[in-house]
């Protein structure tokens, strides 16, 4: 059996990476890998130990120490990422821990281990995998690259909806500061900086559906 491709999706918070990267590996029978789940994941873990994001070497043995799992619920049909044989996915949106995982996600140790994760992840190949350092630093060699961009007022709205999909209540400031913090962040972190890569396919989100950008990224790969 012929090695499935690879794809990378990358781009800022709230731009529609993780809606177009779930659907997308849903229609081509692949395995959808978030990779800031990741960062999430580590950082609620550090929260709950009480370890301060800027203490670089206890976040290094934290993030050695949680063992990462992709677990499909086969009844919706979803992949959930596990921590340790736990599923934390009701933790992540928490404001604390979107408050801190900018600042977790710039130690290096914590970046290296959760990349060599996301590699193995992908080994086999079959993989949509999306984040924000993909295309550049994870899966440089990945068959096929996507570069999602949007408004801030669209990433916004998006935003706002997932968390209140997930229960979670954000005031539209709170947002719009951490947003902006992450981007800033995001943009300034010497190691796996938000970059599009040379060879990803730019998509502009601000003015098309979640159901449109799949579509434009299943005409790429069908004429792949």
């Amino acid at each position: 059996m012929s090695r499935k491709p690879n794809i990378a999706i990358d781009g800022p918070a709230g731009s529609g990476k993780s809606t177009v990267a779930r659907e997308l590996a849903s229609r081509l029978g692949m395995i959808y890998v978030d990779t800031g789940a990741m960062y999430r994941a580590v950082t609620f873990f550090a929260l709950q130990a009480g370890i301060a994001p800027e203490n670089k070497e206890e976040l290094d043995a934290l993030a050695k120490g949680i063992r990462f799992s992709l677990v499909r619920y086969m009844k919706e049909g979803n992949i959930a990422l596990w921590c340790n044989g736990e599923d934390v996915s009701s933790h992540l949106r928490e404001k604390d821990v979107s408050r801190h995982v900018a600042k977790v996600a710039e130690s290096a140790a914590v970046r290296n281990h959760l990349v060599r994760y996301q590699q193995l992840f992908a080994d086999a190949g079959g993989v949509v995998m999306e984040g924000r350092d993909i295309g550049t630093v994870v899966l440089p060699d990945a068959d096929y690259k996507f570069y999602l961009t949007a408004s801030l007022d669209v990433r916004l709205a998006r935003r706002g909806r997932e968390l209140q999909a997930a229960g979670k209540e954000w005031t539209e400031e709170e947002l719009r500061r951490q947003l902006a913090y992450r981007d800033e962040m995001d943009r300034k972190r010497e190691i796996g900086p938000l970059i599009k890569a040379p060879d990803a396919v730019a998509i502009d989100c601000t003015n098309l559906t979640a159901e449109q950008v799949v579509e434009k990224m299943m005409e790429i790969y069908g004429g792949g």
